[in-house]
Formats: C-alpha cells, structure tokens, sequence
C-alpha cells in the first residue's frame, strides 16, 4: 500500500528525499516521456457538451462550480478508490481527482472551464515526492492539454480556479466539497440546493449515449449472473456468500469500474435482510438465494439488477409460494411502466397485488382496503423498502429531485428506473408461518421508457418460478461439466 499523506514514502521514518539536492537533481534526469492520454470512453465529450447547455440554460447569467471531489481515507493514511461525482461527470467525462469544473455566465450561455491538479512531471520534487499526484506514484498524468483535446473544453490548472473565482462569492456550488482543497474566494459557501436539484432532474431524461452505457453496463451484469450460478456448487462447498460476492466483483472489475453498489448474496434467512452487504454466511442445499448486483461500466453508468434462485435449481414449495406472488405484482408493475403514467402508479399496483396475496394468507389483521389506506399499510410489515427508482450514473439515481419531478411526475421517453418488489419474511418473524420464516424473494428488472411503452433491458434473465429454475439448474450443470 502507498501513502496518501506522507510525501516521502511508506516509512514516516525515511529522510525526505525531496530535501537532499544531489537526489534531487538527479531525479529531475534521465526520463523518457510516457503515454499520458486520458482514458476516455467514446462519445463522452459530446455528452458532456449537451449536458453542460441543458444546465446552462437553466442558470442563464449565474455562475455555477462542481467539485469532483477527493478519494474518503479507508484508514490511517489509506484512501479508498476514487470515483467522481456522479454531476462532475455528467457534466465534464472527466475522471481526475480534485477537479472543478467552472460555467461563466456571458451573453447567451456560459464559457466553460475545467480545473485539474497541475501533473508532477520530472523536474518538480513532486514526481517522485507527492504521493497524490506525483507520476511515480499514480502513474502518468495527462497534461493540460491532453485533457482539453480529449474532452474538448478549455483546461486550466487548479491553483488558478481561486483567482478566477474572486468575485464570484454567490456562485451556486455542487459535488463533493473537500474544505481543505476550497478556494479562498468559496470559503464558507454551502452547497446549492437549487443546483443539486437542478442537475438531478436533467439527469432523469437520459440521451442516446446514456442510454447506450447502460445497455452495456446491464449486458454485463446479466453475464456477472451467470458466472455466479455457475459458481454456486462452490459456494456450498464450503465458500459461502463471499465466494459468489467476489465472484461477481472480480467479474464486474473485469468488465467495468466494478460493482455500481455494494453487492448483496443473501442465502437463506439473510436474503429477507434487505441490505445484507456482509456477505459472510453459509451457502446451504435448499436455501434460497438472493442476489441484487450491477457492475458499474467505465463511464460510471450502473446496472442493478435482483434474481432470487434455488440453491438446488428447485424452489421448495413455500419458497415457491412466495415467488410466484412477488412475480405477480413484479408483472403488474411492468406493465403499469409506460410513458405518461404517475411514477408512483407502478408502486401503487405492486403493493395492491402484495396487500391482496397476504390477505389471502391471513397474513393481515385488516382488510386489504384499510392496509393499503394512508393510516394502515400493514402489509408493509414484510416489505419495508421502496419497490423502484431511476437508474444512471448513481444506483439510486436522481436523488436530489424535488418530489414533483419525482416520485409526483408522470415518465416520460427516456427515463431509467428500477421495478423491485419483494417479499421478506425474517426468520425471527412470529407472525408468519413456520415454513415461510427465513425466506426474502425479489425481482429487479432495469426498465427504459419509451416513446409508446418501455423496454425491460434486463429481459434475459426469466422471472417465473419455472424459468429461474431451468436457467438455475442449467448453469449448475454447466458447472459440473
């Protein structure tokens, strides 16, 4: 591991190289000159521009600033990966740590400029000495320049985003302020709220070139599964829910940046907890075993996608009672997912269908109509959680919208969004039956809206009972072979 914070080295012990001249000179020597291009994914400039005018048009004669942000410390002098915020990106492509991205208000739009930390190259005592930016420690650092051509914007250095900022005290801020890289003429500026709620909203409607990435990232992630499945004998063997969670990070990593979220392996009575993210139990022959995963593609656009399959390829009969109920409403709310309607429509019919199968299972001490009144909603009990949101860049995409545009607004033709009804049953639950104690079933689709209906994109992956069992035993079988 390399330190973050200790420009010197591993060992705080260690003199500072950087202070002894000989070194020094003889480190700024000698260098041949590495690839430096920006990874880039294709068309991601394009995007951005049309993103950067759509928000413009919405702070006519303001200036706006988005920080990208900085990696959280794991540990110590330890740093998490980074990843960029998620409104940084949408407007820029860029993936650089510490990067602001600044709209200057002139007639009829605004300039647009992208900040990024000045590279270490050999030469400044930083190449070898600053463990954040210098090349000997993160690998080669695009130029100014190569960040402009790539990105097809006008780059400057990031120590001069405090002088162009003087003056522009009242700018609306948004992303991921880090106080101790502020500049001087923000500090004390909170984040806009109209701002974060501005760029949520025009990230609902997602473009071509979104809607491309996530295409792909759920292509991936219906392959993810399938390696998963595969993997399942493993897992009984004695791997557990850490074997079939790693088996799908190493898979994402493989095919995109790496999970979208973090990935959920609930085998038996960990699949009714609705965010088990611990992934360290026992895989058991005739468990049912909840899997909610998406790989996050190289452009940061995440699946997130939720099967429940057999252990064994065959449902028991009360797990099988319980799935074939959450594909009832899962059906309902596909098919209520269609341009116009209320975004909360699909919840509605999903929890009518959930409501009206409980009671039938004498599972409701209230008729159906007062659960699913204001003041019941008794049926909730066993599904506590949301049944759908929108999808992008974030799992749980659009968060910032104000509740009109949101949950309160009809859908419309290319919006991305998550149907995901469940049923979860824990197994400390004494108002359910024996047999369905332990049990959580649900069914996670991506679904795109359309200008006439929507599109499942994560359609390969069956929903019936039946069909999970065949595509289940058929990988099982695959893995034997």
């Amino acid at each position: 591991m390399t330190a973050r914070s200790m420009p010197t080295g591993k060992d705080a012990r260690m003199p500072r190289l950087s202070q002894i001249d000989a070194f020094t000179r003889f480190m700024g020597t000698g260098w041949a000159t590495p690839d430096r291009s920006p990874q880039v994914e294709p068309g991601v400039a394009g995007a951005s521009a049309q993103h950067r005018e759509r928000l413009s048009a919405q702070f006519a004669g303001e200036t706006v600033v988005v920080f990208s942000g900085t990696a959280p410390i794991r540990v110590n002098d330890c740093a998490f990966d980074f990843r960029p915020d998620s409104g940084f990106f949408w407007l820029t492509g860029c993936t650089a740590e510490d990067a602001v991205i600044a709209l200057y208000p002139r007639d009829g739009g605004h300039d647009a400029v992208l900040y990024v930390p000045e590279p270490a190259y050999p030469g400044d005592t930083d190449f070898f000495g600053s463990a954040l930016h210098g090349e000997l420690w993160v690998g080669p650092a695009p130029s100014l320049g190569e960040w402009s051509t790539a990105l097809q914007i006008e780059v400057r250095g990031r120590r001069r985003l405090d002088a162009d900022l003087r003056g522009a005290s009242d700018a609306h801020v948004a992303g991921r302020l880090d106080t101790a890289t502020l500049p001087d003429a923000l500090v004390g500026a909170a984040a806009s709220d109209r701002l974060e709620r501005e760029l949520s909203e025009l990230r609902m409607i997602k473009d071509a070139w979104e809607i491309t990435q996530l295409r792909r990232a759920v292509d991936d992630t219906m392959e993810g599964f399938a390696a998963v499945a595969r993997e399942i004998p493993c897992a009984v063997a004695g791997g557990g829910e850490r074997w079939l969670q790693g088996t799908f990070e190493r898979h994402s990593r493989t095919h995109g940046n790496g999970p979208g979220y973090s990935t959920i392996v609930g085998s038996g009575h960990h699949a009714p907890i609705l965010h088990w993210v611990r992934c360290d139990g026992d895989v058991n022959s005739g468990d049912a075993l909840l899997l909610d995963m998406g790989v996050e593609a190289r452009t940061f656009y995440t699946a997130d996608v939720t099967r429940t399959l057999p252990v064994t390829g065959t449902f028991s009969p009360a797990q099988r009672q319980v799935h074939d109920l959450v594909e009832k409403a899962h059906r309902a709310g596909l098919d209520a997912v269609r341009p116009g309607a209320l975004f909360s429509d699909f919840h509605s019919v999903m929890m009518e269908v959930i409501a009206q199968g409980l009671h039938d299972w004498d599972l409701l001490p209230v008729s159906v109509d007062e659960a699913l009144s204001e003041r019941g909603q008794h049926h909730r009990r066993y599904i506590v959680c949301g049944v759908g949101h929108h999808l992008g860049l974030d799992v749980h995409d659009c968060a910032r919208a104000d509740y009109s545009a949101y949950q309160g607004a009809p859908l419309a033709d290319g919006m991305v969004l998550t149907v995901e009804p469940g049923l979860y049953f824990h197994a400390f639950d004494e108002t359910v039956p024996p047999e369905l104690r332990g049990i959580g079933v649900r069914l996670e689709d991506d679904i795109l809206v359309t200008e006439s209906a929507s599109e499942v994109l994560s359609e390969s992956l069956p929903i019936s009972a039946d069909g999970i069992e065949a595509w289940t035993a058929a990988h099982l079988t695959a893995a034997d072979s």
